[in-house]
């Protein structure tokens, strides 16, 4: 018996997953989409979404990707809710890529890899059981719900210090977590944060607890040079220590940046394999956004669709 092959087979069901599946779908190619190991992605860990454009009121992450979900299956993309463990990725114009998932394998002539990043942890309790309820990995997404109140951000890389930059605008106090005793940070983007009145620097420190059972109420932290323990009554923990992208599968077979992340032709989702193409947080270490993951998703889509048509 031989196996069919498909068109379009997508990894990942975030917005860049279910937006280039619906386009996918739109252009005839009978996209599969692979839930993967977190359905939804990082968006269901977050509370409320209140800057995607069309949603005046917001919508909870979980909503959101219901929605994505169902307005994939209205143009009859069909869902695999298990995860791809591996992959043979074709060298050949027009090639075969093969898929792997539990005892089985699916072969598609074109893939779209929407498996996203993950974020770095501190590791320590209670800090992934108040994901969406305190504890936050994006200041534009939920910094917006900590208006006027005091947060607090672990890091001293360039993203921490752009997400203190955004919060000291619309927070009370923003306390900057450094764990040494200087800031890896750009020049600009340090410049920019000491001249932040509402932003204090506290080097050498780590977050040892999280306190609150139900959301977060504070932090616990421990300064290594001063052996000195403070507390902190926040409302808002944003851990900005970096991401991790979901490419593990992908090694050796794929152009990797030093980060992990998928290289991309410029303004475009192509990768280095014919017929393979790379939209969202995946190949996305800067925006990291809902909103721009979709729109990457489309191209995607679109990008694949010229290329069977070439």
């Amino acid at each position: 018996m031989i196996k069919k092959v498909h068109n379009c087979v997508i990894m990942g069901s975030g917005p860049a997953g279910y937006s280039s599946a619906i386009y996918a779908s739109r252009a005839n190619l009978n996209p599969i989409l692979f839930v993967g190991p977190q359905p939804g992605g990082q968006l269901t860990t977050t509370t409320n979404i209140d800057n995607y454009l069309g949603f005046p009121t917001g919508i909870t992450g979980v909503s959101f990707i219901e929605k994505c979900e169902r307005q994939a299956k209205r143009f009859n993309t069909k869902i695999i809710n298990k995860s791809v463990s591996n992959v043979y990725l074709s060298d050949k114009n027009k090639g075969i890529h093969r898929l792997f998932f539990e005892k089985e394998y699916i072969d598609s002539r074109g893939i779209i890899i929407a498996t996203g990043s993950s974020p770095k942890f501190l590791g320590i309790e209670k800090e992934r059981k108040l994901i969406g309820l305190g504890v936050s990995f994006c200041a534009t997404c939920d910094g917006f719900f900590h208006k006027e109140k005091n947060v607090a951000v672990v890091g001293g890389g360039d993203t921490a210090l752009e997400e203190a930059n955004y919060l000291s605008k619309i927070c009370k106090n923003v306390y900057l977590i450094v764990r040494k005793n200087y800031l890896k940070a750009s020049k600009a983007l340090q410049y920019r944060i000491l001249k932040r009145k509402n932003v204090n620097i506290l080097y050498c420190s780590n977050v040892i607890k999280i306190i609150g059972n139900d959301f977060l109420e504070g932090i616990e932290i421990f300064n290594h040079e001063k052996k000195i323990y403070t507390k902190f009554l926040i409302s808002g923990l944003f851990i900005a220590i970096g991401h991790i992208p979901n490419t593990d599968i992908f090694k050796n077979q794929l152009y990797l940046d030093d980060g992990g992340y998928i290289i991309v032709k410029k303004g475009t989702t192509i990768t280095n394999k014919p017929g393979v193409f790379a939209a969202g947080d995946v190949q996305d270490p800067n925006y990291r956004q809902a909103i721009t993951s979709a729109g990457s998703g489309c191209m995607a889509a679109l990008d694949l669709e010229k290329y069977l048509s070439s």
